[in-house]
């Protein structure tokens, strides 16, 4: 998801984003432990998405 199409959310729904974001990051944890992960880059990916989430929730309060 690009930072454009997160800014339009509402922070309601960035924050359920989030937490779906942090439920697959375990998920993908657990399975490059039990060796079933082939594609290691989508751990970066959700990484990053989280970051960006992070970011924007951050600046809302700031702002606010």
């Amino acid at each position: 998801m690009k930072i454009k199409e997160l800014k339009q959310k509402s922070e309601n729904e960035l924050q359920k984003i989030l937490q779906e974001s942090r439920e697959k990051m375990r998920e993908l944890r657990f399975k490059i432990a039990s060796k079933q992960l082939k594609k290691v880059r989508e751990v970066r990916n959700v990484k990053k998405l989280i970051a960006k989430i992070l970011t924007l929730l951050n600046q809302n309060t700031i702002n606010n």
